[in-house]
């Protein structure tokens, strides 16, 4: 295994300076303040880093996420608003029939797909057919059971009736597709920002 030397030498740099720093800061009072500055900048930059990466799969911090506005979503007159995650995707918040989730938007994927945990918590009928739908991933060919949902919403925007499949070989992600987007009036990404527009605006304040 190759190690890690420019994380390691970050960490070796990090324990040197701060020891050095508090004797220095004792004499100076001016240093002891903006060690402690630094310091907590350093432990809200690693909280900042580990939410982005893990909060897309985790629903507490999911909440923290939102604390830190990381993935903000929001609606702007009849647009509902996406920003870019820090992991160069576009995480969607939703309620699947009352169940908050948080999905991966993919132009790429023809169906709305759910992990077999979500379509149990949102109560979903999954039909267990003996000729199961095939799909092709980019992690080989996999099969799925399918089941509907009847109110899917994001934001200002609400899909009812909506199909979707689901298999155990999604893991715990959920990917809102194509299904999805089609039914909206447009939709398009502008710098770092996923906008979606409704045919018909719904206010839920």
């Amino acid at each position: 295994m190759t190690p890690d030397i420019g994380g390691n030498l970050f960490f070796y740099l990090v324990l040197l300076i701060l020891p050095v720093s508090a004797l220095i800061a004792r004499r100076v009072p001016v240093l002891r303040v903006l060690l402690q500055l630094a310091t907590w900048g350093v432990l809200f930059g690693i909280l900042y880093v580990v939410v982005a990466q893990r909060e897309q799969f985790d629903p507490y911090l999911q909440r923290v996420a939102a604390m830190l506005n990381i993935g903000e979503q929001k609606v702007v007159g009849q647009e509902t608003r996406i920003a870019m995650a820090p992991d160069g995707h576009f995480w969607a918040r939703v309620t699947i029939d009352g169940v908050p989730r948080r999905l991966l938007v993919d132009s790429g994927a023809t169906t709305t797909a759910l992990s077999v945990r979500t379509a149990a918590a949102a109560g979903l009928d999954v039909k267990k057919s003996p000729f199961p739908v095939i799909l092709n991933t980019a992690n080989g060919t996999i099969t799925a059971e399918t089941a509907t949902v009847k109110e899917l919403r994001l934001g200002d925007i609400v899909a009812r009736d909506i199909g979707v499949v689901v298999s155990p070989a999604f893991g715990d992600g959920d990917v809102l597709g194509m299904n999805f987007l089609s039914r909206l009036k447009s939709w398009r990404v502008e710098g770092r920002t996923l906008i979606l527009t409704p045919h018909h605006h719904q206010d839920f304040t």
